[in-house]
C-alpha cells in the first residue's frame, strides 16, 4: 500500500456513506494553514485574496477530478487483470513514467508532508511563546523572550520522538480528530474576536483597507490558499472508501466548495478586523485572557499529538526504502524505530530555521504543493487520457501543467531572491 492510502477516519463495514466520506474529506483538508489566511489577505488585499483562495479551490477540485480520471481510466484497461480497482498516487507515477514517476511522485509527497510537518511545529512554538511570552533573568537583567526554537527542542523534540514510537495509524486518528476540533475552536474564538472589534469600528468594515496591496500579493495569497487545502494526495484512498464511488464526485464539489467559501470568509473577517498589525498565525493577534491562552494550549497539544499522524506518510515511505528485508523482527523493528526517531529529529531541526508561519506556508504551498495538486494530475491525466480526450481537454491540462510550473518557479524564485 502507498503511503499516501491513509485511512480514513470514519468508515463503516461495508464502505463509507456519503456523510461519512464528506467528514472525511474535511477532516484531511482543513489544518493550520486557514489560521494564516488572514495575513495573506492582508499581503494581497481582501478582493485579491477573496479571488485567489475561490480560485485555488476551484483549481484543486479540478485537478482531484483529473485524478479520478485517470484511475477510472486504468480500471478500463485493467478489468479482466486481478486488481481490485484501487490505485494510489505512487502507482498512478509508475503507470505513467515506471519506476522514476513512483519515485518522483514519493519524494514529492515526502517534501509536502515535511512542509505540513514543519508548519505544525512552527505554529506550536510561536502560539506557547505567546502564552508565556517571557522568562524571569537574574539580577537587573531584563526578562528574556522565549524562543520558539528554545520550545521546540526542549518540548516538541522529546515529545514526538516517543510519539513516533505509536505505529498504528488507527491509533493516531482519534488525535487527528481532537486537533480539527480544537482548530475549529480556534477559528471560532477568532470569528468572535473578528465580531467584536469590527463592530466597535462603526462605520464601513472596508474602510482602510485595500482591496488589492500589490501585484505581487495575489502569488502568496494564493500559496497560502494551496497550502490550505492539505490532504490532496488522499483524494484516491478516500474515493476507495466510499461504498458507492460513483457518488464521490458530487460529495467531492459540497466539501471543496463549502471549505472554499469558509476560507474566504474567515481570511476577509480576520483581515477587515485586524488590518496592518494582522499576524502571520492571527491567533496572535487575539488579547492575552486566560480564555484565549486556553484555547491557544488546547490547539497546540492538540496539534502535537496529531504530529505523528503528518509524519506517517513519511515514515512509510522512507521506512519501504531502507527496510525491505533487514533480517530479524526484532532487528528490523530496532533499526524503524532509530530511523524514525532520526526523521523527527531532522523535521524539528528544519522548523527551528522557519523565522515565520505565514511566509514558510506560502513557499510550501507555492512549490511542492503546487507540483502534487496541479502539475502531476494534469502530466498524470495528459499520459492516460490525453489520447482520447479533445483538443479543449488537453489544452486545459496544458494550461494547468504550465500554470502549476510557473507557480512552483515563482515561489521558489522569490525565497532564494529573499536569502
Amino acid at each position: 500500500m502507498g503511503a499516501e492510502a491513509k485511512a480514513p477516519l470514519l468508515e463503516g463495514r461495508r464502505g463509507a456513506t456519503p456523510a461519512q466520506t464528506l467528514g472525511n474529506i474535511v477532516v484531511s483538508i482543513v489544518g493550520t494553514g486557514v489560521l494564516g489566511l488572514p495575513y495573506a489577505f492582508r499581503t494581497s488585499g481582501w478582493l485579491a485574496g477573496a479571488l485567489g483562495v475561490a480560485g485555488a479551490g476551484a483549481a484543486t477540485f479540478y485537478c482531484m477530478l483529473l485524478l479520478l480520471d485517470g484511475t477510472d481510466k486504468l480500471r478500463e484497461q485493467e478489468e479482466e487483470v486481478d486488481h481490485d480497482g484501487n490505485y494510489t498516487y505512487g502507482d498512478l507515477g509508475e503507470k505513467c513514467f515506471g519506476a522514476i514517476g513512483r519515485y518522483f511522485t514519493e519524494v514529492t509527497i515526502i517534501l509536502s508532508q515535511t512542509g505540513g510537518s514543519v508548519a505544525y511545529l512552527v505554529f506550536i512554538g510561536q502560539n506557547i511563546c505567546s502564552v508565556f511570552p517571557t522568562t524571569a533573568a537574574g539580577g537587573e537583567e531584563p526578562p528574556r523572550r522565549v524562543s520558539p526554537a528554545a520550545v521546540v527542542l526542549a518540548v516538541l523534540l522529546p515529545a514526538e520522538a516517543a510519539l513516533s514510537f505509536i505505529r498504528s495509524l488507527s491509533s493516531l486518528a482519534p488525535f487527528s480528530i481532537l486537533a480539527d476540533a480544537c482548530t475549529v475552536l480556534a477559528v471560532a474564538t477568532v470569528v468572535r474576536e473578528d465580531v467584536q472589534l469590527l463592530a466597535g469600528r462603526g462605520g464601513s468594515p472596508f474602510q482602510g483597507r485595500s482591496a488589492l496591496a500589490g501585484l505581487w500579493g495575489v502569488p502568496f495569497a494564493c500559496g497560502v490558499a494551496v497550502f490550505c487545502f492539505e490532504g490532496f494526495c488522499l483524494t484516491l484512498a478516500l474515493e476507495a472508501s466510499m461504498s458507492d464511488r460513483r457518488r464521490f464526485r458530487p460529495v467531492l464539489l459540497h466539501a471543496i466548495a463549502g471549505v472554499t467559501a469558509v476560507y474566504v470568509c474567515f481570511g476577509v473577517c480576520g483581515y477587515l478586523a485586524y488590518g496592518d498589525v494582522t499576524r502571520d498565525i492571527v491567533t496572535l493577534n487575539l488579547p492575552n485572557n486566560w480564555s484565549t491562552a486556553a484555547v491557544k494550549i488546547v490547539l497546540c497539544v492538540a496539534l502535537a499529538l496529531t504530529f505523528p499522524v503528518m509524519m506517517h506518510p513519511i515514515h512509510e515511505i522512507v521506512e519501504a526504502r531502507l527496510f525491505p528485508s533487514v533480517g530479524g523482527w526484532a532487528r528490523k523493528r530496532a533499526a524503524v524505530q532509530a530511523c524514525r526517531v532520526a526523521v523527527v529529529g531532522a523535521v524539528t531541526a528544519v522548523a527551528c530555521f522557519v523565522p515565520a508561519f505565514g511566509e514558510f506556508a506560502a513557499f510550501v504551498g507555492s512549490t511542492v504543493c503546487a507540483l502534487l495538486s496541479f502539475v502531476l494530475p494534469a502530466l498524470f491525466h495528459l499520459r492516460l487520457v490525453g489520447a482520447a480526450a479533445s483538443a479543449w481537454r488537453r489544452a486545459v491540462d496544458g494550461g494547468f501543467l504550465l500554470l502549476g510550473l510557473a507557480f512552483a518557479a515563482h515561489g521558489l524564485y522569490t525565497v532564494v531572491s529573499g536569502l
